[in-house]
């Protein structure tokens, strides 16, 4: 017979019975569940899978003394998940105020619907403490999550609101490097969030990120602060312990199968295959004294478990990537985890280039061009136009460049850009190109007719574009509706804008510049580009400035004399190759394109071939 006064007695002390201390990473492997609709290994989680992950991870248990993690990892390594095992393992185990923020609020919000929504309902212990959001009073917001002890907020590090909206015991700091250097003129936004942390003697705060350009980059700058780790692994010849590098990395004749990596110490060359032994036995050792709080760890994509990356795809696209300026920034920052050191703009001068002069004619498309594009910058006195073809790998042409002068508020200029925009161009094989898409910059003169041209041309890709004021903007952005002035009168949203990433889209022009063999990324000029038209190209550089909190911002800068209407209409015709990405697949465009030349052109000589009927009318 059951004793009630025993089993309430029994009850009572196993409530009182603390939790286990656990770190991190043995929370994780117990009790973290992988969902298939966000992870590629659904099941159990295993830290034994990502070895280097375990020590940043157990730093942000309770236990741990470190109050700041800093994570310089490479995409594919497994830094956004080592964060979800943080934010599960803060819910069920160590709960307090938590701030969790994303470069912006769309972020933001993808990262709740994608990520934390299966973290959630895959993990049964989170489950437990957080209930359905559509539940009534449930706590579980788009932005916030309530959780017994706790409460979880999401934001933008471009809201200065959501930055200062509550004190927090943690914070995780996601993708850095892609954040404002000013928020809403408040100042340094990881700055702003950190104050949020200061009231709490044991808090936690985590900053992840792939680094950008060197000198500007936030994450580099955090983990040149800490004591700055490597994670060291044995060679599997002579077991000398070495962080792995690119430089060691070895390939034959331009065949990524041929991948081996060359020991620093034995010369021993040795294939992926020993990977997973190694990272086993590998530890992290700092390299830097530090401040005994922030530790910072560093990791290239070469030790990315089996399965995930393989060297022989680094090798890949490192091939690909070498001789485009762009591809090979991103290789550097997202697969070696490397900031890329910028020197765009500082080494391209006019007289060069005009060495680089083609014989094609002006007005003539050369046989390599698929399609064209076409960018119009907007003067007080004139409209600067060129039109660019692009053919594969965006190899560019420069087909063609005026000046169209007159009054923009008067209809003949328009009409005499009409023939430049909406005219056929011949290539050298016969075949006429049209421009898939017109860029004509709004941010400037003459706003209202920029508005009324673009929307009368929308069927024929025409649209107003502005150049956006931050860094790090996509070529382009979004469609945004705004008011249009029709002759005194406003019509609410009648018109559209597509916002540009001018110092995003310059950072590729002038790295392609650079080049020097034809090919993928290479921009060739014909007898379209005089003097003249270099001196305007190259009339900006590349400066770093200190903004009001002493943070390093780079941007472009011309003297006050220069004029730089062809590195602008550049920059927009290369905008518009963007807004054609967006109604093909990317990764066949190109193929899609030939396709459809040949066709066109398969059906034109069979109409050549055909002999033409006479029709007499009957009236």
């Amino acid at each position: 017979m059951l004793d009630g006064a025993s089993v309430y007695r029994q009850a009572f002390l196993s409530g009182l019975k603390p939790e286990p201390i656990l770190t991190v990473s043995e929370w994780a492997d117990e009790h973290r569940m992988l969902s298939s609709k966000a992870s590629a290994e659904p099941g159990p989680w295993r830290t034994g899978r990502t070895p280097y992950l375990k020590e940043p991870m157990d730093c942000l248990s309770s236990s741990s003394s470190v109050q700041r993690v800093v994570m310089m990892f490479a995409a594919q390594t497994g830094k956004t998940e080592s964060g979800s095992n943080w934010l599960g393992y803060v819910i069920h185990h160590a709960p307090g105020p938590m701030l969790l923020v994303q470069p912006t609020l769309d972020m933001a919000k993808r990262l709740a619907k994608q990520r934390l929504e299966s973290l959630i309902d895959e993990t049964p212990v989170l489950r437990e403490r957080i209930a359905p959001a559509r539940s009534r009073d449930s706590g579980n917001t788009m932005f916030s999550k309530e959780f017994p002890g706790g409460i979880m907020v999401l934001t933008g590090s471009n809201s200065a609101t959501g930055l200062r909206s509550m004190p927090c015991r943690y914070l995780f700091a996601d993708e850095v490097s892609s954040w404002p250097q000013d928020v809403d003129g408040e100042g340094d936004p990881l700055t702003l969030a950190e104050r949020r942390t200061t009231t709490f003697a044991r808090r936690k705060i985590l900053m992840t990120s792939t680094p950008t350009v060197k000198g500007v980059c936030r994450i580099e700058a955090e983990y040149e602060r800490s004591d700055q780790r490597r994670f060291y692994v044995p060679c599997p010849s002579c077991e000398a312990m070495q962080w792995m590098q690119w430089r060691q990395v070895k390939w034959e004749n331009d065949r990524p199968e041929t991948v081996r990596y060359e020991c620093e110490h034995c010369r021993e060359r040795f294939t992926e295959v020993h990977k997973g032994r190694m990272l086993s036995a590998g530890e992290w050792r700092p390299t830097a004294p530090g401040d005994g709080r922030t530790q910072g760890y560093h990791l290239s994509g070469l030790y990315s478990p089996l399965g995930w990356l393989s060297w022989n795809e680094m090798v890949d696209d490192f091939l690909r990537a070498k001789h485009d300026a762009p591809l090979l920034k991103t290789f550097i920052n997202t697969r070696l985890a490397e900031p890329w050191e910028e020197n765009a703009g500082s080494k391209v001068n006019a007289d060069a280039l005009l060495e680089r002069v083609e014989a094609y004619e002006a007005g003539v498309v050369p046989d390599g061009v698929l399609l064209l594009t076409c960018g119009v910058d907007v003067q007080d006195n004139r409209l600067a136009v060129s039109v660019w073809g692009w053919g594969r790998e965006e190899e560019g042409w420069l087909v063609h460049h005026s000046e169209i002068w007159g009054d923009p508020t008067r209809n003949e200029v328009w009409k005499q850009l009409d023939q430049i925009v909406l005219g056929e161009w011949k290539r050298s094989d016969g075949r006429a190109l049209k421009a898939y898409a017109t860029c004509v910059d709004s941010g400037g003169h003459n706003t209202g007719e920029v508005y009324m041209y673009a929307r009368d041309r929308r069927q024929v890709n025409v649209v107003a574009i502005k150049g956006a004021s931050l860094r790090n903007k996509p070529p382009i952005g979004k469609e945004v509706k705004v008011d249009l002035n029709l002759k005194g009168r406003i019509l609410k949203r009648g018109a559209s804008v597509f916002s540009v990433g001018t110092d995003t889209i310059k950072d590729t022009l002038f790295g392609r510049l650079r080049f020097n063999e034809p090919g993928p990324g290479y921009l060739h000029f014909g007898k379209a580009a005089t003097p003249e038209y270099f001196e305007q190209l190259t009339a900006e550089r590349k400066v770093t400035r200190y903004t009001r909190n002493g943070m390093p911002s780079s941007e472009y800068v011309k003297a006050s004399n220069a004029r730089n209407e062809s590195l602008d209409t550049a920059v927009y015709a290369y905008a518009g190759l963007h807004l054609i990405y967006r109604r093909f697949d990317r990764r066949t465009i190109w193929d899609q394109l030939e396709k459809k030349g040949a066709e066109a052109s398969s059906k034109s000589k069979q109409a050549a071939a055909s002999p033409r009927q006479s029709f007499v009318s009957g009236w």
